[in-house]
């Protein structure tokens, strides 16, 4: 296995300038939920920023950000364990993971166009089970797809594969934050989605031509899929992966989820009391601005009223936030503080969280 070089963020090999890969988090660096979560039997985001379970009933897995000491140049994996087996897959039985993405950072494959680029999908992956695998590109505005396998030789051992899909002259793919396009790697898939001829030219979605020839990774608990250095971009040969710092792809990945941690006291969002018995609203700079407004949840954490009196909260909040600046409505605040008292959100323990979702 050659040796992996590092390259810093530039404009080389980009189309339309910017970043040339448009995956993020390729590297499965930034894990703000978490690294591990045990126990997965449905659809979701649970620990590798970005990158979505979905699952349809193919057994019971367990998602983890795992260290990687045998490929040079990468430190962190996304890895798939499966803990509850499904040796007979349903008909409608399926397991995937994907990124899914807005057109907006998708424009430079000129998509729907006469002009329109081939895409590259690059990546490592290591697995218990060898076999044939399916990755598929799927046009959400247009309801469109394409298909192609790669194939695990080795067990237990990281591979490099390369995948060229062809480009699309038919259907562009708008220029917003939506959920406008995904990129799936299957790793089991019922009767539904094998039973036609895979899909390896761009066209109307049939379920059957999804992934003729999958493997079916949920057959045993012995099994697992690991997988890292990921990159997609216009053209038809893959260029070395684009290293990235943690901050940078921390940045990227803030703009669809975004997650503080705190000890005892941290002082999360700041404001004031509206009226007494009503409302106050607290307020706090995000790291990033978001791509949409998102959905604000929080545990174990306390407001409290200056100069260090407990606001006796027993109501309700109204989770509202705009894309730069948090602001969420606290209504119910019974305590004698009086209108325009300033108020603190913050911690109550070591374990203080607060959530701003906005994943597509």
């Amino acid at each position: 296995m050659s040796l992996i070089k590092v390259k810093s963020r530039g404009t080389d090999n980009v189309t339309g300038g910017g970043s040339k890969n448009v995956i993020i988090n390729g590297a499965m660096q930034v894990a703000q939920r978490g690294t591990t979560v045990t126990s997965i039997t449905s659809s979701g985001y649970n620990t590798v920023d970005r990158w979505r379970v979905s699952l349809g009933t193919a057994g019971t897995w367990t998602m983890t950000q795992a260290a990687v000491t045998d490929l040079p140049g990468f430190r962190s994996s996304l890895k798939m364990d499966c803990t509850t087996a499904d040796a007979s897959l349903a008909a409608g039985d399926d397991l995937a993971i994907q990124q899914r993405m807005s057109g907006r950072n998708l424009q430079q494959f000129k998509k729907g166009t006469s002009s329109a680029e081939e895409w590259t999908l690059s990546f490592y992956v290591k697995s218990t089970t060898t076999g044939t695998y399916i990755c598929e590109l799927f046009d959400n505005d247009n309801n469109r797809h394409v298909n192609k396998s790669y194939t695990i030789s080795t067990a237990n051992t990281w591979e490099f594969k390369t995948i060229t899909f062809p480009a699309d002259t038919t259907g562009t793919l708008n220029n917003n934050s939506n959920h406008n396009f995904r990129v799936t790697w299957y790793l089991a898939a019922g009767s539904n989605f094998t039973s036609g001829t895979l899909q390896t030219t761009w066209g109307g979605v049939t379920n059957a031509n999804k992934a003729v020839g999958q493997v079916n990774l949920a057959a045993s608990t012995s099994n697992d899929w690991q997988l890292t250095g990921v990159q997609l971009q216009p053209g038809n040969s893959a260029t070395d992966f684009e290293h990235r710092s943690y901050a940078h792809e921390l940045q990227d990945c803030s703009e669809y989820y975004q997650q503080f941690n705190g000890n005892n006291y941290t002082v999360f969002l700041n404001g004031g009391i509206d009226s007494v018995g009503g409302s106050t609203y607290v307020m706090g700079p995000l790291r990033t601005e978001m791509r949409a407004i998102p959905t604000v949840t929080f545990s174990n954490c306390y407001l409290y009223s200056q100069p260090g009196t407990t606001v006796n909260y027993t109501g309700t909040v109204d989770n509202r936030c705009n894309v730069s600046i948090a602001t969420l409505g606290f209504t119910g605040i019974d305590n004698d503080v009086g209108q325009g008292h300033a108020i603190r959100f913050e911690s109550n323990n070591n374990n203080g969280v607060i959530k701003y979702d906005a994943e597509l």
